[in-house]
């Protein structure tokens, strides 16, 4: 069904997406602190938005005493944890104009994560996306001379319509590539499979051509990908200008390897240099992704991520609530402005180092939920 959104929200939407244009064309990518009092203004107006229109949400802020009035800066908003998109339906799109959603992953039969998406909520978070990306793309470390031409290690969108990855990778290609490739697939079960043969041949195409080629998929794609590899006992040297992206993940996967020993196979595995090996941090409950900008620099300093400009990201004290001093530890909480259609202000269930406006992941929570309850806020003294 055709979405009809309210004229004030979409307004209001319209004003958000200025913001993300406005940024990505004026700032460096590695610049997320600009326009505090804009940024400010829209996000307590997103806020006020979702408490009226997310019954859920309202519900888990009455339940931690927060009122739509009370919130003047946008660390004060009360965020949700990352596991209630399992238990609540977070958004304010009816239920009659919910064209698609976004899962978590996770084994057939999981309760997962739903971000619900209509019309204007995929229009916001594609401009996210893609803005996001071009400010990666302009930066000195992935620039190139033509478009390189993308492989993505994961299935499609046909295959996987609800993975909010794939969905990324399909808007990556349609905006960045040349041309691309999908060479996953999925069995019965829907699990992923990586494929050798069609990999190999677009590989080996673009090294024909001597053109340049960007590889994108998981950490297990690429542990897969290089595994069938070295079992054929083939090796490549992929064009000049090449890079790879990886986006993490190893959950339930039986065979894991470190960042350090990752980068250093796939850089092994296509000659790529370390320095264009990308590292994405992004999650089905949001609508903007963080990249590690830090390519070029010594590769015995930790990885750094940053959110675009409409994002802004604490590492909070499970403990007090509080913001950590700058390198510690704690867990990850976001505010994105482009989660209009559902909730902005997310604590997700990751620890990360803090480190200037940017962070260090460092992997998982031990416990799920930061003690208290899925709704936190923090207290600003």
């Amino acid at each position: 069904m055709t979405s009809h959104p309210d004229p004030k929200t979409g307004l209001l939407a319209s004003r958000v997406i200025e913001f993300i244009r406005d940024s990505t064309e004026t700032h460096a990518c590695t610049d997320t602190i600009h326009y505090p009092s804009l940024f400010n203004e829209l996000a307590l107006e997103v806020f006020r938005f979702q408490y009226q229109e997310v019954a859920a949400y309202q519900k888990l802020c009455e339940s931690r005493s927060f009122k739509a009035d009370c919130v003047s800066n946008w660390w004060e908003i009360p965020a949700v944890i990352s596991s209630a998109f399992k238990e609540f339906e977070l958004s304010s799109i009816p239920q009659d104009q919910r064209a698609t959603y976004f899962c978590s992953s996770g084994t057939t039969g999981q309760n997962r994560s739903r971000h619900f998406h209509h019309a204007e909520s995929i229009r916001l978070y594609e401009t996210s996306l893609v803005s996001g990306f071009k400010r990666v793309m302009a930066g000195e470390s992935l620039s190139v001379q033509v478009k390189p031409r993308f492989l993505f290690l994961t299935p499609s969108a046909t295959e996987a319509p609800h993975s909010s990855l794939v969905h990324m990778f399909t808007i990556l290609g349609r905006e960045f590539a040349e041309s691309s490739l999908f060479s996953g697939s999925t069995d019965q079960n829907g699990n992923w499979i990586s494929n050798f043969q069609p990999s190999l041949e677009f590989l080996e195409l673009a090294i024909r051509d001597q053109h340049p080629v960007f590889v994108l998929g998981t950490a297990f794609n690429f542990v897969l990908l290089m595994d069938q590899f070295e079992d054929q006992g083939i090796t490549l040297s992929l064009p000049h200008g090449s890079a790879a992206l990886e986006t993490g993940g190893y959950k339930n996967r039986s065979r894991s390897l470190s960042k350090d020993e990752l980068h250093g196979s796939i850089s092994k595995w296509g000659a790529i240099p370390r320095n264009r090996i990308l590292c994405e941090y992004g999650m089905s409950e949001l609508s903007s992704q963080a990249y590690d900008l830090g390519l070029g620099a010594d590769l015995s300093d930790p990885q750094i991520f940053h959110f675009p400009p409409w994002a802004r990201v604490r590492i909070i004290s499970p403990e007090t609530g509080l913001e950590v001093p700058d390198g510690e530890k704690g867990l990850i909480r976001i505010f994105d402005l482009a989660n209009l259609y559902s909730v902005m202000a997310i604590q997700t269930e990751d620890l990360g180092v803090r480190r200037g406006s940017g962070f260090e992941w460092v992997g998982r929570a031990a416990q799920s939920e930061p003690r208290g309850c899925s709704l936190q806020s923090v207290n600003v003294h």
